[in-house]
């Protein structure tokens, strides 16, 4: 089991310093929400949180993960990173590819890409990109990010996209992982289909135990089955030793670790003392009596 501390929107002078502990306390992972801007109208619904809602968002700070993420590989020294997850639907393909590829070449195999589709028009319009076809976007940005990361010549005709021959260069010589986010069957079945690994937030255990075995015969239905794949979980069922063995045997192969809940409408109070108090607290609690068992 490997383990990913989530920072929930933290005051941005905090990152730093929590990235450092999180590695220092044998954490492997550092992970990244996304979110573009907030609107001062439109609709308002979140499927994550407990009333629906995203309220709670207003005024949150989120760092760009592409810039971010540099910035704290660069003081740290083996942690990996990942977003969970960049809303890439509303990105241009080719603008993400150069992206990741210039990160994964200048950070190395330190680097996941959970991605995902922003559940809110608002995002779309913001960005100038259409909210119809949303899903088939996602998929063919995803076959595109995929081609373009091969260092070949590489173009694309799809129903949304239609890409001449282009090569980038640099790219890195690692596979950069695509990591779905999502619960709903469509995410399913993305993840088994293009990705190389699937998040959730906030699952109980027996949600995980469903979904992981709908995406597993997902994955058989594509001939994928015996592809790598991650399963990263955000769930209770993380926080103690026991239930980490119950995620092992669900399937979980990365724990998100959230002292705070992200979809939380309190404000986060805590100083930065405070929460290295309880990156540590876990890392002797839980994942050494687990490493060590």
């Amino acid at each position: 089991m490997k383990f990913a501390y989530h920072a929930t929107m933290c005051p941005p002078e905090q990152y730093l310093p929590l990235a450092i502990a999180a590695e220092e306390a044998g954490f492997d992972t550092f992970t990244f929400p996304d979110s573009i801007c907030y609107p001062k109208e439109g609709s308002d619904v979140y499927p994550y949180n407990d009333d629906g809602t995203r309220d709670f968002l207003d005024g949150v700070p989120f760092l760009e993960p592409f810039v971010a993420i540099p910035y704290l590989a660069a003081r740290t020294e083996k942690l990996r990173f990942t977003t969970s997850v960049v809303k890439l639907a509303v990105r241009q393909p080719v603008v993400v590819a150069k992206q990741l590829s210039t990160l994964g070449v200048m950070i190395g195999d330190r680097f996941g890409f959970g991605v995902g589709i922003s559940p809110w028009p608002e995002d779309f319009l913001a960005c100038q990109v259409p909210w119809e076809k949303r899903g088939k976007r996602m998929d063919e940005m995803m076959e595109i990010v995929n081609g373009l990361m091969s260092g070949d010549y590489f173009g694309y005709q799809g129903e949304i996209f239609q890409i001449d021959p282009i090569k980038l260069c640099p790219v890195p010589e690692h596979h950069i992982p695509l990591l779905v986010g999502g619960h709903a069957k469509p995410a399913l079945r993305r993840a088994a289909k293009l990705g190389d690994g699937w998040v959730s937030a906030g699952s109980s255990l027996q949600e995980l135990r469903d979904m992981i075995a709908q995406i597993e015969a997902f994955k058989k239905d594509f001939g994928r089955e015996n592809a790598p794949f991650e399963y990263h979980a955000m769930t209770e069922a993380a926080y103690s030793v026991e239930g980490l063995a119950d995620l092992a045997d669900a399937g979980v192969t990365e724990v998100i670790i959230a002292f705070r809940n992200p979809y939380d409408a309190e404000p986060d109070t805590q100083s930065v003392e405070e929460k290295i108090g309880m990156i540590n607290w876990y890392a002797e609690n839980v994942i050494r009596p687990h490493r060590e068992g």
